[in-house]
């Protein structure tokens, strides 16, 4: 490793050490790969930026080998095209690196790395994920229910840690025609969600672009928020626009999902339909509980599912979620909402 991967080795293994975990580290890529399909680890962090064999091919072998285990991935890299292989790879989250002058800067690393690996690795381990199957995906019949109820108008989505998978495992599911726009919020490091967005329209037959200020809010489109801008919705007679906006400022997460979903539920009230999904600490919580306030559709993913299940159990312990599922059946719930709402709202 060069002095400053070295560093941060040596950082990343006290700073978990100091909270009672064994930390293995590997010299390089092909000692990672080896080590990565042989010992049963609750996480791995990785390194792009390899000796002997990248890491992008370290991650793609884990993949294959160990679909389930939990990767952080660190970069440092720049281009566009790096950030779009990085998000092929189908890493759970991405901490950037950052240099500051000559030298890397480790202390930025401190909080954002140190809690996504306590709360992936904890979340692979909970009583609770061990003891429920994780159901597969199949394909479900949707039921024929009274199409006189008021149509769903639009669905907003907040994701974290491991939602790049996720995001890349259901949006391709949904139908080119389908009847709303989806809004989703996730969190992603600066200069990663135009090639995530262009990444994802890629895979889906509906159309996912990166949201940009004033554009109309159409239905058939996933629009995801910008990372550094909140994204928030106004409506001016039958025209829905998006609102990219750095304030309010102070907040833990640019773009927040409480944020999103606030407006959401402010402008659509009852028509509108919120899911959070797999991520670490809260954000969504007061977002989720506007919605089900307003009348509007709350779904929560489930634990077995997830790769960490922060957001979700925020909203699950409020009791606002109307259903919890696994991942495998968000494209359901989306579906059937678009078709048919529920008739009454407690």
């Amino acid at each position: 490793m060069a002095e400053d991967d070295a560093a941060l080795a040596s950082f990343v293994r006290q700073g978990l050490q100091a909270e009672h975990y064994t930390v293995d580290v590997a010299e390089d890529g092909e000692r990672a790969r080896a080590m990565g399909s042989e010992i049963d680890y609750d996480l791995v962090i990785l390194d792009l930026n390899l000796p002997r064999v990248d890491g992008v091919a370290v991650l793609r072998h884990l993949r294959l080998k160990r679909p389930t285990l939990p990767v952080l991935v660190l970069t440092l890299r720049t281009r566009v095209e790096d950030r779009v292989q990085c998000l092929d790879t189908g890493a759970d989250d991405y901490v950037p690196k950052q240099l500051s002058s000559a030298s890397l800067d480790i202390l930025h690393l401190q909080d954002d790395l140190i809690a996504k690996i306590k709360a992936a690795a904890e979340s692979r381990h909970s009583p609770e994920a061990l003891m429920v199957p994780r159901k597969p995906s199949r394909a479900v019949a949707i039921p024929i229910r009274d199409a006189s109820l008021s149509p769903l108008a639009i669905v907003a989505i907040g994701v974290s840690t491991g939602g790049p998978k996720a995001l890349q495992d259901i949006l391709p599911l949904l139908p080119a025609d389908i009847s709303v726009p989806i809004l989703v919020v996730q969190h992603m490091p600066l200069g990663f969600t135009a090639p995530f967005a262009k990444r994802l329209n890629n895979l889906c037959s509906i159309s996912v672009r990166e949201a940009g200020h004033g554009e109309a809010v159409l239905p058939g489109v996933v629009y995801l928020a910008p990372a550094g801008f909140h994204l928030t919705v106004e409506r001016g007679g039958s025209r829905t626009a998006i609102c990219l906006s750095e304030k309010p400022e102070h907040q833990l997460h640019v773009p927040s999902v409480d944020i999103m979903m606030q407006s959401v539920a402010s402008t659509f009230g009852p028509l509108a339909m919120g899911i959070i999904m797999t991520g670490m600490g809260s954000d969504g919580a007061q977002g989720m509980t506007a919605i089900h306030r307003e009348g509007g559709i709350t779904i929560g993913q489930d634990q077995p599912s997830c790769t960490v299940y922060g957001m979700p159990r925020a909203c699950a312990e409020m009791r606002i979620l109307d259903r919890v599922v696994p991942l495998s059946q968000i494209p359901y719930e989306i579906l059937q909402a678009t078709r048919y709402r529920k008739a009454s709202v407690s």
